[in-house]
């Protein structure tokens, strides 16, 4: 039995930054590059969620393209799967897109919830 390749360091660290997003919300494909330290490389977070292997449990629903949009075509299996899991997450989506919620400002600057 062939030996699996081991992950790029690149690849590894994409993992990483995909892992750390919060629940209920989503990161591009291009602010995962950006935080994995490798920027302008939005199509390798592409591939690392393509290869990442199943026991990892990444939350790759939450990783969305430009402006939030589902990189899924509409009427896909994975379209409709992505849909669910962020609704299910807390993130509200209209049209394709995630629906970006302003900051509570108050709650920023004085810490009140």
């Amino acid at each position: 039995m062939k030996a699996k390749p081991r992950a790029s360091a690149a690849v590894q660290a994409i993992w990483r930054a995909v892992g750390r997003i919060p629940r209920g919300t989503t990161a591009s494909y291009g602010e995962i590059a950006r935080r994995a330290g490798y920027p302008g490389r939005a199509r390798l977070v592409g591939h690392a969620l393509r290869t990442a292997p199943d026991d990892l449990n990444l939350p790759w629903f939450r990783v969305t393209g430009a402006q939030g949009r589902i990189a899924f075509p509409r009427g896909s299996k994975q379209h409709a799967e992505q849909l669910r899991r962020l609704r299910r997450d807390g993130v509200r989506i209209e049209q394709g897109r995630v629906v970006v919620r302003a900051p509570d400002l108050d709650a920023l600057l004085w810490k009140v919830s």
